[in-house]
């Protein structure tokens, strides 16, 4: 499938549709593909809820397991779905604190597609008795979405979630 991208230029989304799937062994930021936002006068969210995220203690080696929550206001770029997934994945593998892995994603979109505002939350499944989620955010500088991301960062657990099965 072909789609082309803000400077016209073609591009080729190799993920999508295709049945040969290879999936990454460990933390693999070039798998991920964007496309052409095609209502870039919009300010909307996008919100991908990924609840199978797995990755390891880099101490330890244990896995751990989250629901990852990425909300977006797109710019010109908007990330593909499935090559989402497979970046994902590739964290399987890879050890990084819970922390860290909320922080890579964050930037690692924010590179890919430079976005007007992103936040990516960790919902990780408890440890020794302890969950942790992490929450981290970005605005454009110098633009409302940069005071939004002061905001939200501020205020995002103001209503904490009960939890009551984790």
């Amino acid at each position: 499938m072909k789609r082309k991208d803000p400077e016209n230029a073609e591009k080729t989304l190799t993920k999508l549709g295709s049945a040969g799937t290879e999936y990454p062994f460990d933390y693999d930021p070039s798998v991920l593909e964007t496309f052409e936002n095609k209502h870039t006068g919009n300010d909307y969210f996008v919100k991908f809820n990924c609840p199978e995220f797995t990755s390891l203690c880099p101490i330890t080696g244990q896995p751990d397991f989250a629901t990852i929550y990425i909300s977006y206001i797109p710019g010109r770029k908007m990330v593909e779905s499935k090559s989402l997934k497979l970046y994902l994945f590739s964290f399987r593998n890879h050890g990084a604190f819970h922390e860290d892995c909320v922080n890579i994603i964050m930037k690692d979109l924010i590179k890919l597609m430079k976005p007007k505002y992103i936040e990516v939350w960790g919902k990780f499944l408890p440890r020794g008795g302890i969950s942790i989620d992490p929450y981290c955010n970005y605005g454009k500088p110098a633009t409302e979405y940069e005071d939004m991301a002061s905001f939200r960062l501020a205020n995002h657990d103001v209503y904490p979630e009960r939890v009551d099965n984790r």
